[in-house]
């Protein structure tokens, strides 16, 4: 019995013809897909920075004469537009209000945030969806609209130019923005978790406290953040609920203090604009990571 072997297919060499990133080797593509937007993104972000720091660092007299000087470098640089904001008015003042008030505000919200954004998407209870909803959009209605009737509720607690008025009307603002940030983060972390803490006789408080807050670390730094970020930015209630000037916070105070009619101090305006933004750039550069990290999500299944 003769063998008659089955022909055997040739063999093909397989080869790996992905290109991955290999297209941004050509030098004209990654300068139009890489570098061109890094560097005009870079240039929008920055280019005001740096503005500020070259005004408050000219003189008077080279602040309106681009004839004859550069306007994108000091000529004669000084420190005396610097030394008139923290020596010559009240900005250290105004600096140590806005620090104060942005972090009682802050707290006051996050505290508030936690116990409300944790009953609306742990407990399961009838109407937890339209509650955070209707939270949401409390965080959408005007400032404008809301100062009225908050400047009456101020003067009958008789806290009218006072540092508790920002730090009580802030949070109307950031509660809503707060809960519906945690809302989303406290969505993702298992229920199991929960669930098993119950079965092992744990209160709602020791799972809030020892396993979701732990867990919820990311959200609380990025919530923190917005709130802090919001409480420092603030201009309408501060302008509205502040009259004396040791009072003020730093976004009236440049604007109202450092502006006398049709006369604008550019150096001393620009400086503490610059100095007035360096405390929310080191915030954000420690917890960055943090930051981060809660944009992509916390524990998952």
């Amino acid at each position: 019995m003769t063998d008659i072997s089955q022909p055997t297919a040739p063999r093909v060499q397989l080869t790996d013809e992905s290109v991955g990133t290999s297209y941004m080797a050509n030098l004209p593509r990654r300068l139009v897909t890489t570098w061109l937007p890094l560097i005009v993104f870079i240039f929008v972000l920055l280019f005001p920075f740096y503005w500020m720091g070259v005004t408050a660092l000219k003189p008077n007299h080279e602040l309106t004469d681009f004839k004859s000087h550069n306007p994108l470098w000091p000529g004669e640089p000084t420190l005396r537009h610097i030394k008139y904001l923290l020596f010559e008015t009240t900005y250290p003042h105004w600096l140590l209000n806005t620090i104060l008030v942005s972090i009682g505000s802050t707290i006051l919200s996050l505290t508030a945030a936690v116990f409300a954004a944790y009953a609306i998407e742990r407990l399961r209870f009838s109407g937890s969806r339209v509650t955070g909803l209707a939270i949401f959009l409390a965080y959408l209605v005007p400032p404008s609209i809301l100062f009225i009737p908050l400047a009456v509720l101020i003067f009958g607690f008789g806290i009218y130019d006072t540092k508790l008025a920002l730090i009580f009307t802030y949070p109307t603002f950031l509660v809503p923005f707060c809960t519906w940030l945690l809302m989303g983060y406290f969505r993702s972390i298992p229920y199991e978790l929960e669930e098993c803490a119950l079965v092992d006789g744990a209160s709602r408080w020791q799972i809030l406290v020892k396993i979701i807050l732990p867990l919820a670390v990311p959200g609380l730094i990025s919530a923190g953040i917005f709130a802090f970020t919001l409480s420092w930015n603030e201009f309408i209630y501060a302008l509205t609920f502040i009259q004396s000037s040791e009072n003020k916070t730093v976004a009236v105070g440049v604007l109202t203090e450092l502006v006398r009619g049709d006369v604008y101090e550019w150096g001393a305006l620009m400086a503490g604009a610059l100095l007035g933004s360096l405390p929310v750039v080191i915030l954000y550069s420690f917890f960055v990571e943090h930051y981060v990290s809660s944009m992509t999500g916390a524990v998952k299944e």
